[in-house]
């Protein structure tokens, strides 16, 4: 399977599209633009929207569903945020179709049919969440709200590719609101947070926590916080967003409280959010020539056993032994699958599971049965060993920890490698077309040079780095003054 794809020295875009079909994860549906999330794609995503859901409560969050469709007059009242996403925008205008007399067998929109307010298909859900916020906010007393919707969103792409940017996406979009600033702040801070350690400790990618540019920043919000991420072709992914709103939607809706001085004042505002786009940059940051690889903490299957067997009584043989070593894996946590299909030959079945990134392949056969031994295969090594059945779930669990890190260090490393100091336009060029990845570089803060650097290069500013260094220099591209290096790159 894996020999039928295009290597990505060759053609990394290529290679991620054909990979995301070969390995079953999605693909491209009836609806233009939009995707089939299919069932091993999904399983992924299950497992990131399981932690993540975890992590939300475990930090205070509940989750409520708000409508899929916005009236108009709601969604223009943030102005920025209705200018920032109405080009994105898919609008309902009618509720109902009829026969068409002109064309027996086919319907038409039934033009008596016209809503008295178009609804917007939600592209993301401040609108219609502040709204309602604002019947259930009277009092300090009902602060803070720490709200989280696992949803679909619609934002009209023209250029789509499976994952990484389509129509109709699946995510999860958290609205907060709080009694003050320091309040609303801290909030967007720590989910941010909770995003970096979500994408370091469970997909095992090394991520640059940051704030966006005022050019960069989420329609309606004063900041917005980012998690950036690295892939193999060395352009960055914006892997999550965490936005302070300020009071712009509270004003935009006239959602006031009283505060514990029986004064009126305005709640204060955060919105965050990571989508479907996850998968994308799982696949990216991990995945070779051959096919996905997989961390262990999120891959839907672990560990694969098959069974090596040319008799019915030594596939029931091999059963049996399968039957208690899945036992004992399933006790400590490990999800496996036993492939005792007689329809595929072992090798195709090996070459499935190393397409489809699964960390462990255990293969076992009658002279393992007499030795009382399997043959174990890592998928991020590709290296094979012959190990022991006793205290064989013991060593996997060892193993299935040291893969989830060794491929994090293998992502660090590159990502660490790929951030490269420039002081000057043409070297900035150059590092561009010929090395890739993250340029640190002096920017004199005015929107004007972002733009005309993004006009250039296609590169734009990912993010100020939190940890940003003050440091005196010159912009790259002007020469002004310059406080602190920030990082560019081409990105998705």
């Amino acid at each position: 399977m894996s020999k039928n794809l295009t290597s990505r020295a060759d053609d990394y875009s290529k290679w991620y599209n054909e990979l995301v079909v070969k390995a079953d994860l999605a693909e491209n549906s009836a609806v233009r633009g939009c995707m089939v999330i299919k069932p091993y794609g999904y399983a992924i995503w299950e497992k990131m929207q399981a932690e993540l859901d975890r992590m939300f409560k475990e930090t205070g969050h509940q989750n409520a569903y708000f409508p899929l469709f916005v009236p108009k007059s709601l969604f223009e009242a943030e102005e920025k945020n209705a200018e920032g996403f109405a080009k994105e925008c898919a609008v309902v205008t009618h509720y109902r179709l009829q026969n068409d007399p002109d064309n027996p067998g086919k319907l038409r929109v039934d033009p008596e049919a016209k809503l008295e307010e178009e609804l917007v298909v939600r592209p993301t859900s401040e609108a219609i969440i502040w709204s309602t916020y604002k019947g259930w906010i009277q009092s300090y007393r009902d602060l803070p709200i720490l709200i989280n919707q696992w949803a679909n969103v619609v934002r009209w792409e023209m250029r789509t590719r499976l994952f990484l940017r389509t129509a109709e996406f699946l995510w999860q979009e958290g609205h907060t609101a709080h009694e003050t600033r320091q309040e609303a702040l801290a909030e967007a801070q720590l989910m941010n947070q909770v995003y970096a350690d979500f994408a370091e400790n469970f997909m095992a990618i090394p991520v640059i926590q940051g704030v966006k540019t005022e050019s960069e920043r989420f329609a309606g919000a004063e900041e917005t916080y980012c998690i950036e991420a690295l892939m193999q072709d060395g352009k960055a992914l914006q892997a999550g967003t965490s936005h302070f709103l300020g009071q712009n939607f509270a004003k935009a809706f006239d959602v006031k409280f009283t505060n514990n001085e029986g004064k009126l004042d305005f709640v204060w505002a955060t919105s965050w959010g990571v989508s479907t786009r996850l998968v994308g940059a799982l696949i990216m940051t991990h995945s070779d020539d051959k096919g996905l690889v997989l961390p262990p903490n999120l891959a839907p299957i672990q560990v694969v056993i098959v069974p090596i067997h040319k008799t019915d009584e030594q596939l029931e043989h091999i059963g049996e032994v399968v039957k208690n070593l899945m036992s004992d894996l399933r006790s400590k946590a490990i999800s496996c699958k036993y492939d005792d299909r007689t329809t595929q030959r072992p090798g195709a079945k090996f070459a499935q599971y190393e397409l489809q990134g699964v960390p462990l392949r255990i293969a076992i056969g009658p002279k393992d049965l007499e030795n009382k031994t399997v043959e174990l295969a890592r998928r991020d090594t590709l290296s094979k060993e012959n190990t022991a059945l006793e205290g064989l779930a013991d060593k996997i669990d060892v193993l299935l920890k040291e893969i989830q890190e060794t491929l994090f260090k293998k992502a660090l490393d590159f990502r660490n490698s790929h951030i490269t100091k420039v002081d000057n336009f043409e070297e900035f060029k150059s590092v561009l077309n010929t090395k890739t990845g993250f340029i640190s570089a002096h920017w004199d803060g005015s929107a004007e040079t972002e733009d005309k650097i993004k006009e250039l290069t296609k590169a734009t500013i990912r993010c100020v780095p939190l940890d940003q260094e003050k440091e005196a220099g010159t912009c790259v591209f002007t020469g002004k003054p310059s406080s602190g290096r920030v990082l560019f790159a081409k990105a998705y």
